[in-house]
């Protein structure tokens, strides 16, 4: 992994990897903006669409676990972790993809971009950021990454994963009882509501919106936030350009960057740290 100073440009930059639903999902009001309400007088009301009335991978075969073991097996070929956390992380993968049967969770299903997508680019992190004893808020968590392979790398990490959609936040509150993970919770609310009554040392943001985006999301609730953490793709120095100033103005400053790049050439990625207002409180 490269820890690369703030500011400076990777070359070749290109759009993140668009496949994770969450990072494009408008209907989470969590990160996306109230929809343009059509019921005004003399007007009906504007018909809401359940994303998961149509599902988009109810046909598709669910890899065994056996496959998505293997996968991780190579995913991880060049790292020291455990074999038995190879394991967990596997579990987790296969019941996202038979709760994939069921919501939208993702639209990554091939047992070694899962592996290498979803679970070493979450895995990652766990290596760089100081997380035992620390509470962490993973906001937007939708399938449970990178929250999940946090609170199974580290038993002394709190972890609260949190999704606006009640459905998905009972299908993460289902995983965490087959995972037998007493050391995360999962709740359904808005991440700008909940940590007006709650704070927290870490935020994670991983697949959610823009880096100017986020920081406005949470510009209300800034004080409850030691550090956020954003788990972008390849074009992470073009967001953090676009959201200096706003950043700046709301008092979040970028503190470090690590970039890493993905086995069988999927590309690269890039950790960012954030120093919140709530780190002077």
């Amino acid at each position: 992994m490269t820890q690369i100073p703030p500011g400076k440009d990777p070359q070749n930059a290109s759009q993140p990897d668009p496949r994770d639903v969450r990072s494009a999902d408008p209907t989470d009001s969590s990160t996306s903006p109230a929809p343009r309400d059509a019921a005004r007088p003399g007007r009906p009301s504007a018909k809401v669409v359940d994303p998961d009335a149509t599902l988009l991978h109810a046909d598709k075969p669910v890899p065994s676990l056996d496959e998505l073991r293997a996968a991780i097996t190579w995913a991880f070929e060049a790292e020291e972790v455990a074999p038995a956390l190879l394991d967990r992380f596997a579990e987790h993968a296969l019941l996202v993809l038979q709760g994939n049967q069921r919501m939208n969770l993702t639209a990554i299903l091939e047992p070694r971009e899962v592996a290498a997508k979803h679970v070493l680019d979450s895995w990652r992190a766990t290596r760089l950021l100081p997380l035992t004893g620390k509470r962490v808020l993973d906001l937007g968590s939708g399938a449970g990454y990178p929250g999940i392979p946090m609170a199974l790398a580290d038993s002394q990490t709190r972890v609260t994963l949190v999704d606006s959609m009640q459905k998905r936040a009972v299908f993460l509150e289902e995983c965490l009882g087959q995972l037998g993970l007493a050391n995360a919770t999962a709740i359904a609310a808005r991440g700008e509501d909940h940590l007006q009554k709650n704070r927290y040392d870490m935020v994670v943001m991983r697949s959610i919106s823009s880096v100017r985006e986020n920081v406005r999301l949470l510009r209300k609730v800034k004080h409850s936030i030691r550090d956020l953490v954003m788990l972008k793709g390849p074009a992470w120095s073009r967001e953090t350009r676009a959201a200096e100033r706003e950043a700046e103005r709301l008092g979040f400053r970028l503190d470090t960057v690590w970039e890493h790049e993905l086995p069988g050439e999927m590309g690269k990625r890039a950790i960012l740290v954030y120093r919140a207002p709530g780190s002077q409180s």
